[in-house]
């Protein structure tokens, strides 16, 4: 069975690692390329995109924004700034209302600095954190730049000091930092309950699909791959239009082009990727400008000579 190119969207269970989601994929498809968009803990619950073929090679133009929604449990902190982790303290959580609350979660709106849970995959001198926490190393984290560009209040319950929240945020957030540090804001403890990603890399749980429908339905699985052209809708495309000139990028070369094509799209910015299709709407790679703003020069071509 051929497989095709392009993107599963998974919708995760929990205990499942995302590499164990690869492997499940690969013998699933009988395909030995494929790889996942960003690593989802094992606890959380949620979309997981997961690249086939040649989409592989695209996963980095993908949106990096990511949603969730998740429930932070006031008066615990613990080793790894979630509830299965071990409990390193406890205290009492405030009386507040929801409106001071949510004033509170200001501090966590825009782009912020935040320091990464000591158990996650942050490199520290080429090894992840999580390594070095395990085997009980003392070590400090770097605060890190993310954007968290919505926050909302769901729910406050104010007796079992659960919050629940809705988070869109850039790649690289931790929501675990999140309520360690709000617990720490409100003089309290805090750690995540539960969390689950309701969209990544411009997919979406109305998209998704679980590993058991491909196990149910192998024969017809290439149904359920999104084409990877579907999910560079973000991106400005640029059609090739001439057999001289599909023949130039498949070599490698330059396409000389006329900015004007591009700038009568205002969100256009001409240091950012473009993909390159032919006049059936076939992907053939993906470029960017030269600094003259003359040539699209490929970066990533397919079905190369």
């Amino acid at each position: 069975m051929e497989t095709k190119d392009g993107f599963l969207v998974i919708n995760k269970d929990k205990g499942c690692t995302s590499h164990d989601c690869v492997k499940q994929i690969r013998k699933l498809l009988n395909t030995k390329k494929v790889g996942h968009t960003g690593t989802l803990d094992p606890e959380v619950i949620g979309i997981l995109p997961i690249a086939i073929g040649s989409a592989t090679r695209f996963i980095q133009y993908l949106p990096q924004g990511k949603t969730y929604i998740g429930q932070i449990k006031l008066g615990i902190r613990t080793n790894t700034d979630d509830i299965h982790g071990e409990i390193i303290n406890q205290k009492i959580w405030p009386k507040i209302s929801d409106k001071k609350l949510d004033q509170y979660l200001n501090r966590f709106r825009g782009i912020i600095k935040q320091i990464p849970p000591k158990v996650s995959s942050v490199h520290i001198n080429g090894e992840r954190a999580y390594k070095k926490s395990f085997r009980n190393e003392v070590f400090e984290l770097a605060p890190r730049e993310v954007k968290i560009d919505e926050l909302t209040l769901i729910k406050w319950d104010q007796i079992n000091g659960i919050i629940e929240i809705k988070v869109k945020c850039s790649a690289g957030t931790y929501i675990r930092s999140i309520a360690r540090d709000l617990g720490e804001i409100l003089n309290s403890e805090g750690c995540l309950l539960q969390l689950k990603r309701i969209s990544a890399c411009g997919f979406d749980e109305q998209n998704s699909i679980k590993i058991s429908d491909i196990e149910k339905d192998k024969k017809n699985s290439k149904n359920f791959i999104i084409p990877t052209i579907s999910a560079l809708n973000h991106i400005s495309s640029f059609v090739l239009s001439t057999e001289e000139q599909i023949n130039f990028w498949q070599t490698g070369r330059a396409i000389r082009v006329n900015i004007n094509y591009f700038k009568e799209n205002k969100s256009f910015d001409y240091k950012k990727p473009i993909k390159v299709i032919d006049k059936k709407q076939i992907l053939l790679g993906i470029g960017f400008f030269n600094e003259e703003q003359t040539n699209i020069n490929p970066k990533l071509v397919l079905n190369a000579k």
